[in-house]
């Protein structure tokens, strides 16, 4: 079961082997899990926890109050039925010391006044401390400060009423314990808002961990459905291609039939093993033999298998070749082909013959351009794509990875084509590895 920040934060010291806790002494580990059982059921039972707590004190303050109490007392002979009301006065109130501390500190003001005028000094006096140290840790400053004023004013009434010694001996000792405990409520809130910073922190950290595990499926699925369109919408306009041509071409010429027939059993298996690569990379454990993607060594077999489906191609480059990324390749590949492929599907000259297509790949200092230009009317074709389309769109979305730009469109008039334009800045691979 998937535990939650919060859990992980709160339990970190008391599972063997978590936290600081895996480092401790034998004894420190067995405190520290006892301490965190103890935790746990104060959450989840606090009224029965509260009930055991006051049971203890009031136990405690009645033994004491048998006679104790007459041991430490500036005046031992308080009567015994006083001593036994200020006993409860003193332990009732920490049954709502958690839920209602300013009250419960109120409630033992006038017993912790009467303690004090009587000279009794039971042993229950300091129980105030309690309540203060749930006022420290769970109200304001300014509720604090009250309190501990509230809380000296049984001292302060001593000083009038006792001499110096028994002031040094008895009241000095009370009021530090008194301001110990505030001491304490205040360290425990701080270490406890910290806990819950880090609680906080670690679930924002979740939160981001999903929410990037989501960005990063989601541009996995983008990246596989443009590759599959490449490959299949390419692949397959040339076996249309190649199959239109084979038949017109079977009545006639055998001979071409044949090898349109043989050019489709080609690029059906190329089409098959591009996609084989591409899906094998989903697997846990890939078991088919990894292979590079597509260059621009291998844009001639591209260019030869559009000629095969009875598109006229020319290519010109132009400028000293060099060295581009692989991703770069890719890019300009997937362009072309995605050109090629929509000038197959597409473009017809109004004479029904195959449109002439120039293609320039141009290298310069500031980057590579790459044009595809076709003679087809425009008017007969559609090549615009919906925005949910992986054509045009997944063009300039490739050519974006690189800081590049991407034009298509008819040419102007009166011409009749379609013009597709690439454009990737400069980054050669031997300044990209420096």
């Amino acid at each position: 079961m998937r535990t939650t920040a919060e859990e992980r934060v709160t339990d970190a010291g008391t599972a063997p082997g978590e936290g600081w806790s895996a480092g401790a002494q034998p004894l420190t580990g067995r405190l520290n899990r006892l301490a965190g059982r103890v935790r746990r059921f104060d959450r989840r039972h606090p009224l029965t926890w509260d009930i055991h707590v006051t049971a203890f004190f009031l136990v405690a303050a009645l033994i004491d109050a048998s006679g104790g109490w007459r041991s430490t007392a500036l005046t031992p002979d308080a009567p015994t039925w006083l001593v036994v009301v200020m006993s409860l006065g003193f332990c009732v109130p920490l049954l709502w010391r958690r839920s209602h501390p300013v009250t419960a500190m109120l409630v033992m003001l006038p017993f912790a006044l009467v303690n004090t005028w009587s000279g009794a000094h039971l042993q229950a006096y300091f129980l105030p401390t309690v309540a203060l140290y749930n006022i420290a840790l769970r109200l304001p400053l300014r509720t604090l400060t009250a309190s501990v004023a509230v809380g000296l004013a049984p001292f302060a009434l001593a000083l009038a009423r006792y001499t110096a010694d028994s002031w040094n001996y008895y009241i000095v000792p009370g009021a530090n314990i008194l301001m110990i405990g505030a001491l304490l409520g205040l360290a425990v809130r701080s270490r406890q808002e910290y806990t819950a910073s880090l609680v906080e922190r670690a679930r924002r950290l979740e939160v981001e961990r999903d929410q990037q595990a989501q960005l990063a499926a989601a541009a996995e699925r983008a990246r596989i459905a443009r590759e599959m369109h490449d490959i299949i919408g390419h692949n397959l306009s040339v076996i249309t291609g190649l199959a239109d041509g084979g038949s017109y071409a079977a009545k006639k010429n055998p001979q071409r039939a044949s090898e349109a027939l043989e050019a489709i059993g080609t690029t059906s298996r190329q089409a098959l093993a591009e996609l084989r690569r591409l899906l094998d990379v989903l697997r846990e454990t890939p078991t088919a033999e990894l292979a590079p993607q597509p260059a621009l060594a291998d844009l001639d077999h591209l260019i030869d298998g559009v000629r095969a489906a009875g598109l006229p191609v020319h290519l010109t480059v132009a400028g000293p070749a060099y060295t581009l990324l692989a991703g770069q390749q890719l890019t300009v590949y997937r362009v072309v082909q995605e050109a090629l492929t929509n000038t197959l599907k597409h473009a017809r000259r109004e004479d029904g013959k195959p449109p002439e297509t120039d293609m320039n790949l141009s290298y310069a200092a500031d980057g590579v351009t790459v044009t595809i230009t076709d003679s087809g009317a425009t008017a007969s074709r559609d090549r615009g794509e919906p925005a949910t389309g992986r054509g045009i769109p997944g063009m300039r979305e490739r050519a974006a990875l690189y800081d590049g730009t991407l034009e298509a469109g008819p040419l102007p008039h009166p011409a009749h084509g379609w013009r597709v334009r690439l454009h990737l800045p400069s980054i050669q691979k031997d300044t990209a590895d420096q």
